[in-house]
């Protein structure tokens, strides 16, 4: 049974519906990611979840226990917010200890909270600071602390991550999943941001204009997007979504990719998904992940199904510990992952392996998989 449920969540203002018959829900302990373009309605429902906002329709439920009609609180949860919401007449210590102190928790028993939390933090030197003596990063630690010796049922985070710049966002969110292993906390977290998303969670639940898109591990979502919008989202460089036609080779099915000024590229398809033999003749969106498209000499060797075809090469992009190439297939700009040092140029055909065992097939008018 779920720790915290939602149960065909909606929520309105006035005539305009924000949340569709969202229901989902987190085991104890999990680490429940909100995903989604701005707009899409993860930071409302994270407001519902805080009663912050009246839902609508639907119920939330927390260990079992409804708690939709429940004031903020009474619910037992602490939130971290983007904005941080320090106190800036307060020092570290006092910001971290204030919840306690109008809750009438004993000095003795404050201080030992804020030791405790300060040492897990490490922020423990900063005590004596105030907010404007901080760095951003110090200034987040600080507003998850005030969090922490609350010792919730639920922690929220509300994009905690997005005011800090791209190398402290990577260290910061080191810190927040070593401290969830730590402590074992549920956890429910909004982001934007898609590699958030897959390293922290333990669940993902990605929405798209209020209405809950896919609901289920990072690999689960990676790996098998139940829709194009969450292939597309998912995953930097995006997922290839290229335009093809279904053929048939012997008695293989096969996908037939179209190439400028050159015949198509043929991919023999062994062990292709039921649904598609419907699709032959006709055209569909043939998914492939950037690193299922590569130089034939770091395809993975553990694929069951990898088909090598010559393609033009547009475009050539050193990036360090890859390399990455567009050609031109079905009209469309495709992004292969290859090796960092993989021999390859501009303006030349080379061979790229596809890895088939990856691919997935959407139907282009409904955007949704073929099973």
């Amino acid at each position: 049974m779920p720790f915290l449920e939602i149960d065909n969540l909606e929520k309105s203002f006035g005539a305009t519906k924000i949340l569709k018959g969202v229901t989902l829900g987190i085991e104890e302990g999990g680490f429940l990611v909100l995903v989604g373009p701005s707009g899409c309605g993860k930071s409302t429902l994270l407001n519902t979840i805080a009663g912050l906002e009246q839902i609508t329709g639907g119920e939330i439920r927390i260990a079992g226990k409804r708690v939709n009609d429940l004031h903020p609180s009474k619910r037992d949860i602490a939130m971290v917010f983007q904005s941080y919401a320090l106190y800036p007449n307060m020092t570290v210590g006092e910001n971290i200890g204030f919840g306690m102190e109008i809750r009438g928790i004993a000095k003795a028993e404050r201080d030992k909270a804020i030791a405790d939390v300060s040492q897990l933090l490490q922020i423990g030197h900063l005590l004596d600071r105030k907010p404007s003596q901080l760095s951003g990063g110090q200034r987040q630690r600080v507003a998850m602390g005030r969090a922490l010796v609350r010792k919730p049922q639920v922690f929220l985070f509300d994009e905690p991550l997005s005011n800090l710049d791209a190398k402290l966002r990577i260290d910061m969110r080191t810190e927040i999943k070593r401290l969830h292993h730590r402590m074992k906390t549920t956890i429910v977290y909004v982001t934007h941001d898609q590699i958030e998303a897959m390293t922290l969670a333990t669940k993902i639940a990605v929405l798209k204009d209020g209405i809950l898109q896919q609901f289920g591990t990072p690999e689960e979502i990676y790996n098998n997007p139940v829709n194009m919008f969450v292939a597309d989202f998912m995953g930097s460089p995006a997922m290839n979504l290229v335009p093809a036609t279904i053929g048939e080779t012997g008695n293989q099915l096969s996908v037939e990719l179209a190439r400028n000024g050159s015949a198509p590229v043929s991919l023999a398809l062994n062990g292709a998904p039921q649904g598609l033999s419907a699709y032959r003749g006709k055209q569909v969106m043939f998914g492939i992940r950037p690193e299922a498209l590569t130089d034939p000499d770091g395809a993975d060797r553990n694929a069951t199904h990898l088909v090598t075809a010559d393609c033009h090469i547009e475009v050539v992009e050193p990036a360090g510990s890859d390399t990455f190439a567009v050609t031109n297939l079905g009209g469309k700009g495709v992004v292969a992952r290859l090796r960092a040092d993989a021999r390859i140029k501009p303006g030349t055909t080379a061979p790229l392996t596809f890895n088939l065992t990856k691919a997935v097939f959407f139907d282009p008018a409904t955007q949704e998989r073929i099973a």
